[in-house]
């Protein structure tokens, strides 16, 4: 599966340093690269392009690690919410979108005003960052 963040002009992928230390640690875990191979390469792509930043340093228009966020698709014009979490936390019924998920890869460190694109099973889509409802670090909550 490919996953790319296609950044707005002057946009770049930003990842905090407590995300960066998790999702590495995920992406290096015997358990995942047994279960979820083909799904960490995405993840782990992004790891490697992203900025690294301190949490309070973060830009409040950043998906960070359980950020809520409102995207568009741009095939249909439909919005949807997510929560971004880590993979035990998944619960799409309930919003709550898997970091593993090519969506999820796709969005982490992206900001508003961003087109992420990613291959899902009916194809490649194409959702635009409309806003960040919730950024743990922009709302003082660093120990998510």
């Amino acid at each position: 599966m490919r996953t790319q963040t296609v950044a707005a002009p002057g946009g770049e992928l930003v990842i905090t340093e407590a995300d960066f230390d998790r999702l590495n640690h995920l992406v290096e875990s015997p358990r995942y690269r047994a279960t979820h191979a083909t799904l960490l390469a995405p993840l782990k792509d992004g790891l490697g392009r992203g900025r690294v930043v301190a949490p309070r340093e973060v830009p409040k228009d950043v998906v960070t690690m359980n950020s809520a966020v409102q995207v568009k698709d741009l095939s249909n014009g439909a919005t949807e919410t997510y929560m971004l979490v880590y993979p035990d936390e998944a619960a799409i019924d309930q919003g709550k979108l898997s970091v593993l998920a090519p969506l999820g890869a796709a969005l982490l460190g992206s900001r508003v005003g961003q087109v992420v694109r990613f291959e899902a099973p009916r194809g490649v889509r194409r959702l635009k960052v409309l806003k960040v409802l919730y950024q743990p670090e922009a709302a003082g909550d660093f120990h998510l």
